[in-house]
């Protein structure tokens, strides 16, 4: 994915992401690109500067701006050249504090509900049927915002 900072003929200044640069070529030839405040058909790249910073450096560029927004937390170093992000901190929480139960999640979280096993939390896989059946008996379930380990690389 590649972001670039786009500009229509009435300077509106706006981002946009696309899956390369070729890609927004193919759009823009094909005048698919429009203006996300105006709607003005007439928009081109704008010039950009990368934001590079050197070896071992996590913060941005000497003299680059930091993006508008609230600023996203410091990353805490755990390693030689690794930084660990908010979501890798909750999801080692999540995995050192709850059993994996796999694809029995649907049926385990229905017994601990019915008090036929342990109260305790778990995680695991369930189909969006299971979802919606547990959801319809009152049985709280949340998506996590990271897959399992089991379906990774």
């Amino acid at each position: 994915m590649i972001r670039y900072t786009l500009t229509c003929d009435t300077s509106h200044r706006f981002d946009s992401w696309f899956r390369s640069a070729s890609d927004y070529q193919v759009l823009a030839d094909a005048g698919q690109l429009t203006c996300a405040v105006c709607g003005s058909p007439r928009v081109a790249k704008a010039v950009m500067a990368p934001m590079v910073a050197p070896a071992g450096q996590h913060d941005t560029a000497a003299g680059a701006k930091p993006p508008p927004g609230p600023a996203a937390p410091a990353p805490t170093l755990t390693g030689p050249g690794h930084a660990k992000t908010p979501l890798e901190h909750l999801r080692a929480h999540i995995e050192a504090t709850s059993d994996d139960v796999g694809r029995t999640f649907a049926a385990e979280a229905r017994a601990i509900h019915d008090g036929l096993a342990p109260d305790r939390p778990i995680r695991g896989e369930a189909s969006g049927a299971e979802v919606r059946a547990l959801l319809a008996d009152d049985i709280p379930v949340v998506p996590l915002p990271f897959m399992s380990r089991r379906r990774t690389n």
